[in-house]
């Protein structure tokens, strides 16, 4: 058995490296991190890359020294100058987020490059995930996938998550389905969340496997147990919407809080709408208003919408239409068009704004151009008048036939003989001309009072990547 007499001399790096290692372990002796860093100093000083490398470990961490960055960073060079390769791999974390160096992305995927040479899973990952990105390297998908999947060869649960991603979006191999759920559950059985909840995001499409609400569900609440957001904003939904499991607006309002917690702006929105609504919860305006805030904040247009709404009727706050002005602006100003069109309204009557028919045109032609009836219908009627716009018959006619095609009754009248009476008299459309001797603001004013996208649609299939 190895000494632990301190006062030894000659002893070789190997040996110091041995009793740090005892020291931080316990092996023989009381754990002591603060010895175990001692011992690791001399072996290094001695040249021994393996404590060179455990060094930054403690470095690192503040095990046994205090926390340095700088230290850390010293350490897993001079190991990784030895050919150390997880030291090289953290080297290159080092410089990819600047800890204890100055970022430099050039330096860290050549470090990245040095350690996944040796076979190092993370290194090939993280170098994936430069090429996938450009980041120190040319841009390169085909590298990407080809350093994913040397590293998913390996087990490695982030290279398969990332790999997989590959095979659904097609970058730098052919798109295929089946691949990429192989890859999604081959992450998930090692309890990765953000594979699990695209498994269950595959279940519930059909994208690579039969539909499956219930086998959806499960990887949902799996990955939502380990606190990821994304899963738990998921798995409300599927309790709001009795996706694989019953309904229970309780439990989707428990999960969105959960998610909402992380500051997962659609789960704050879903959730400022359970409080508008009394949707498992007791109604409260004011938590309402808070909860579109938070999302409102990172930029969701849906909840900058309501939270427009909700000074614009004094729900949870105080009444203000300049507020509420500024809310519809920018989530109009993102192209969601019940925005659009409200914005429309607030010029043509002048609330929260200074009237401006021109202004109130261009936004319902914004709202109109997304398929938006009732825009449509009032864009017809301003060309109709030359409100905001030159008097065009033609074009009045082009926007009042694209909203009485959605069912609008009112732009349906307005084109007699183009709709046929239903066979149900509280259905039926009058025939003739429809009167319009001037522009009414009404039409601003009635047919939606608002119209709200129902968020609580399913998981986004934007590209996530993992980062190092």
């Amino acid at each position: 058995m190895l000494s632990i007499n301190s006062e030894i001399t000659n002893v070789t790096a190997k040996q110091n490296f041995d009793l740090g290692v005892c020291y931080q372990n316990g092996c023989n002796v009381v754990k002591n991190q603060g010895e175990a860093a001692k011992y690791y100093k001399l072996a290094a000083d001695q040249g021994y890359a393996k404590a060179q490398f455990n060094l930054g470990i403690c470095y690192h961490n503040g095990w046994g020294v205090v926390k340095n960055q700088g230290e850390a960073a010293k350490y897993y060079k001079l190991a990784a100058d030895q050919g150390h390769a997880t030291a090289q791999s953290n080297l290159g974390v080092c410089y990819h987020n600047g800890w204890g160096v100055v970022n430099d992305l050039t330096e860290a995927a050549r470090y990245y490059k040095l350690a996944a040479d040796q076979g190092h899973a993370k290194a090939q990952s993280n170098l994936g995930v430069c090429y996938q990105n450009g980041w120190g390297v040319v841009k390169n998908q085909s590298e990407a996938a080809k350093y994913y999947k040397l590293a998913a060869d390996q087990g490695y649960a982030q290279a398969q998550f990332n790999l997989g991603i590959c095979y659904t979006d097609g970058d730098g191999v052919e798109k295929d389905a089946v691949e990429a759920v192989r890859c999604y559950r081959r992450a998930a059985d090692q309890d990765y969340p953000e594979a699990a909840a695209r498994l269950k995001h595959c279940y519930q499409e059909g994208l690579g496997v039969p539909k499956d609400a219930t086998e959806a569900f499960g990887y949902y609440k799996s990955a939502a147990e380990q606190g990821y957001a994304y899963a738990q904003f998921n798995l409300a939904v599927c309790y709001a919407n009795g996706r694989g499991v019953k309904i229970n607006k309780v439990e989707a309002v428990k999960w969105y809080k959960l998610a909402a917690d992380q500051n997962f702006k659609k789960a704050q929105h879903n959730l400022g709408l359970c409080y508008t609504e009394g949707r498992g919860t007791a109604i409260n305006l004011t938590e309402a208003a808070r909860y579109y805030r938070l999302a409102a904040d990172q930029g969701y247009p849906l909840a900058q919408f309501n939270l427009a709404n909700s000074y614009a009727k004094g729900r949870g706050v105080v009444q203000d239409m300049v507020k509420a002005t500024k809310y519809w602006r920018l989530a109009a100003d993102q192209g969601y068009p019940p925005a659009q069109f409200r914005l429309a309204r607030s010029y043509a009557e002048g609330t929260g704004v200074v009237q401006d028919m021109v202004e109130a045109t261009r936004y319902c032609r914004l709202a109109a151009d997304q398929g938006h009836a009732q825009a449509q219908f009032n864009l017809g009627n301003c060309y109709e008048k030359g409100l905001g716009v030159d008097q065009d018959f033609f074009e009045a006619s082009i926007y009042y036939k694209k909203a009485a095609d959605q069912g609008h009754a009112d732009a349906q009248a307005k084109l007699p003989g183009s709709y046929k009476t239903s066979q149900n008299p509280k259905d039926r459309v009058e025939e003739g001309e429809y009167t319009t001797t001037r522009l009414n603001i009404r039409y601003f004013n009635s047919a939606e009072k608002r119209v709200r996208k129902d968020s609580e649609q399913h998981v986004e299939t934007k590209r996530q990547r993992t980062s190092p």
